[in-house]
């Protein structure tokens, strides 16, 4: 079941602009926000996810704001080399990050990255262009394999959720891990496969994510593990 919202939480649509277009948005900002968490979804999805919406509603009556993002525009989605191209979504994610810094409800947040699939990769290559503003990452079945060459220069805390039965997809995760030299662990959700659609897997991730988030950008200065 969804989480029950507040009454004072908004939701609304907002356009990030970016070389020449305007990049569909969904900020949702809870009263007194401790921190905001930029979406990045994975192929063949996008803001309206209903997953990545789930995670979303959570984490927004944990007192955490999102920004759900298009990261892709309409003309673009089908097109199979953006959407694994992973340099220009990390790109895309950074012209949102910025557009939330100069927002004067969102610039003074913490910000987190979630990120599924290919989202989780452009989410690892945004937080190690902008170390200094990445508070804490969070991947969904994530492919980090796809920004191996990053990935050293991570430094936010980092959490990678994988379903036992996800079984390439955990390899490659698990690969990743050893490649990060940040904070970071490694939760495997047994019985989940790569889109979490088994009773109750969602939301596991759910609440792992809404732990990691809060114990990172709640504060200024994080506790090691």
């Amino acid at each position: 079941m969804p989480p029950e919202m507040k009454s004072e939480d908004r939701e609304q649509e907002v356009g990030i602009p970016i070389s020449g277009r305007s990049l569909s948005g969904t900020l949702g900002l809870p009263p007194h926000a401790s921190g905001i968490v930029l979406f990045a979804h994975g192929s063949g999805s996008g803001r309206l996810s209903p997953r990545n919406r789930f995670v979303a509603q959570s984490l927004r009556v944990a007192g955490l704001g999102t920004l759900l993002i298009d990261l892709l525009g309409e003309d673009e989605a089908d097109d199979r080399r953006k959407v694994f191209d992973i340099p220009l979504l990390a790109k895309r994610l950074l012209a949102a990050e910025s557009w939330l810094e100069h927002e004067p409800e969102t610039r003074e947040l913490r910000l987190g990255y979630f990120g599924a699939s290919t989202g989780a990769a452009a989410a690892l290559v945004a937080a190690a262009c902008r170390p200094e503003r990445a508070g804490a990452v969070v991947s969904r079945g994530g492919r980090p394999d796809l920004a191996t060459a990053d990935l050293p220069d991570v430094t936010a805390p980092t959490l990678l959720i994988v379903g036992g039965l996800d079984t390439d997809v955990l390899k490659l995760n698990r690969q990743a891990l050893t490649m990060l030299r940040c904070t970071k662990q490694l939760v495997v959700v047994p019985g989940a496969t790569h889109l979490f659609p088994e009773p109750g897997t969602l939301e596991e991730v759910t609440q792992l994510a809404q732990q990691w988030f809060l114990r990172y950008l709640s504060c200024d200065d994080p506790p090691a593990v």
